[in-house]
C-alpha cells in the first residue's frame, strides 16, 4: 500500500490516504498524521490547514546566494552549540522561529517566512551544487536541462507581452539558461540592475522609418535560409530579433528604468548591486514578468566567515526585508513567490586552521520561502543539535523546485522531450511540500 501511495500524484496520494484514514478509523487524514516539528517545537497539527490549496504565484522572485550560504550563522542557528561559534541569535514576529544576529530587519519579517530547514544535496561542488539547485537534475555531458525561468517560461508563457517572461539580473546573469528548449525562454541576462536594459534605444543617427528598413532587408535576407533550414537555431535567431525589436519599441520599457523610483526607496534597498537589483525584481512583477532571478555571489566563505557572512548578512537582511515589506504593502506577496536559495550550506566544524572558516557542506542547509501562497511564520523541517543532520522532514533539491513549480501552477508530470527524445519534467522526480502552503 504504501509503495502504491507514492506512485501517485500529491493531490490523489492526498485523497488516498484521507479515505483509508476515515473508512478504517472514521478520521481526517490530519487528525492522525504524526506531528510536524517547528523551530524545535512539535506544532499543532491544526495548524498546519488540512486542505492545503495550490500555489498563488503569478511571479517568482528567486534570489541566488551563489556560494553556499552558511545556514549555522544565517537562518538555522544553535545557540549554546559549539558549531554556532561567536553568533548569537534573535527572537523574531514568528513563534519560535530565531535568525542570527546578522538579520535584525529580517527578525521583523519572519511572520512572512516559511524556514526551510531540512535541504539535503548530492552535490558539493559549485558548478554542480549551483546546476541541481536551478535545474533539479544532476549535471551530465550529455544534455543541458532548463533552468527554473526557463521551465517556467515554456510551461506557462508571457504574462506581459511587451516584456520578456524570464529575466536573470546580477554579475552571474549569464550562467545556465534554456537548456534543450528554444532559446527564447532563456533569460534576458542584465548584469547591473542600475544600468537597466543597455542598447535598448536606436542607434545614433538612425530614425523610425531608417530602422523600419534596415529590418525588412535583414528579414529578406534570411528568408531563404529559414525556408531551407527550419531548425530551432535558425527559428531562434529570428525569434530573437522579434523579442528584441519589441522590447525596443515597447511602452513597458520604463520597467527597467530604476530612475523612476523615489530616492528613499532606493535607499531602502540599500545602493548596492543586489538591493537594487532586489527593487528592479519588484518593478518587474509589477509589470508581469514571470520569473526575476537576482544573484548575489561571495558566500563562498572557506576562510574568515563569520567577518565575510556578517557584510554578506547586511546587504541581504536590508533589501531581502525591504523587498518583503514593499510587496506586502503593495498587495503583491500573495501573488509572488520570494525564494532565498542556495547550492548547499557549511560544514559545521569551524576551521580554525583557515581564520575561522566554513567549507562545503551539501548534507545540510537552509533555503526560504514567502508569499505565493506559502504559509509564514513556520519552520519546516529540523536539523540536529549542532546543525549537522536533518532529522525531520528531508527534503531534496528536487522536491523544493517542485514546491516552487506547485506554488506557480506548472503541471509537473508533464513530460518535454529533449532533443535525444528522452523525456524530461520540471523538477524531475520531485514532490511538492504540500504542508507549506496555507
Amino acid at each position: 500500500m504504501k509503495n502504491h501511495a507514492k506512485k501517485m500524484d500529491p493531490q490523489s496520494r492526498r485523497s488516498f490516504v484521507s479515505g483509508v484514514a476515515k473508512s478504517f478509523l472514521g478520521l481526517g487524514v490530519l487528525s492522525v498524521a504524526s506531528p510536524q516539528l517547528v523551530g524545535g517545537t512539535i506544532l499543532n497539527p491544526g495548524s498546519l490547514k488540512k486542505d492545503p490549496k495550490p500555489g498563488t504565484a503569478k511571479s517568482v522572485i528567486y534570489l541566488y546566494m551563489n556560494g553556499g550560504m552558511s545556514h549555522l550563522d544565517t537562518f538555522d542557528t544553535k545557540p549554546g552549540a559549539e558549531t554556532q561559534g561567536p553568533v548569537e541569535s534573535l527572537d523574531t514576529t514568528a513563534d519560535d522561529v530565531q535568525v542570527s544576529e546578522y538579520f535584525p530587519m529580517m527578525a521583523k519579517q519572519m511572520h512572512n517566512v516559511a524556514v526551510v530547514s531540512s535541504l539535503n544535496s548530492t552535490q558539493g561542488a559549485h558548478e554542480q551544487g549551483r546546476y541541481f539547485m536551478h535545474t533539479g537534475y544532476t549535471l551530465r555531458g550529455t544534455v543541458r536541462h532548463p533552468d527554473m525561468g526557463a521551465w517556467s517560461a515554456f510551461h506557462l508563457g508571457k504574462m506581459n507581452k511587451g516584456l520578456p517572461a524570464n529575466v536573470k539580473i546580477g554579475s552571474n546573469s549569464s550562467g545556465l539558461g534554456g537548456g534543450f528548449l528554444e532559446s527564447k525562454f532563456a533569460a534576458l541576462p542584465i548584469g547591473d540592475a542600475e544600468s537597466g536594459l543597455q542598447n535598448s534605444g536606436l542607434p545614433k543617427g538612425v530614425d523610425e522609418k531608417r530602422f523600419r528598413k534596415r529590418m525588412q532587408r535583414l528579414k529578406k535576407m534570411n528568408a531563404s535560409f529559414a525556408g531551407t533550414y527550419d531548425t530551432k537555431e535558425s527559428r531562434a535567431f529570428a525569434s530573437m530579433y522579434d523579442e528584441a525589436v519589441s522590447l525596443m519599441k515597447s511602452k513597458d520599457l520604463e520597467t527597467f528604468d530604476l530612475t523612476k523610483e523615489e530616492e528613499n526607496v532606493r535607499d531602502r534597498y540599500g545602493r548596492n548591486p543586489f538591493g537594487q537589483g532586489c527593487l528592479l525584481a519588484r518593478r518587474m512583477v509589477e509589470n508581469g514578468v514571470r520569473f526575476i532571478e537576482v544573484d548575489n555571489g561571495g558566500w563562498d566563505t572557506h576562510g574568515d566567515n563569520f567577518e565575510r557572512v556578517k557584510e554578506k548578512g547586511a546587504v541581504l537582511d536590508q533589501a531581502l526585508s525591504a523587498l518583503l515589506e514593499d510587496l506586502s504593502n503593495r498587495g503583491l506577496l500573495d501573488s509572488t513567490l520570494v525564494v532565498l536559495a542556495t547550492e548547499f550550506g557549511r560544514t559545521p566544524t569551524i576551521q580554525t586552521d583557515r581564520n575561522m572558516g566554513r567549507n562545503h557542506y551539501p548534507q545540510a542547509f537552509t533555503c526560504l520561502l514567502a508569499g505565493g501562497g506559502i504559509q509564514g511564520g513556520i519552520r519546516f523541517g529540523q536539523t540536529d543539535e549542532e546543525g549537522r543532520e536533518v532529522i525531520d522532514n528531508q527534503i531534496s533539491v528536487p522536491d523544493f523546485n517542485a514546491t516552487i513549480g506547485y506554488a506557480m501552477g506548472v503541471d509537473l508530470k508533464k513530460k518535454t522531450m529533449s532533443p535525444s527524445l528522452r523525456p524530461f519534467t520540471f523538477a524531475d522526480k520531485g514532490e511538492p511540500v504540500l504542508e507549506l502552503f496555507s
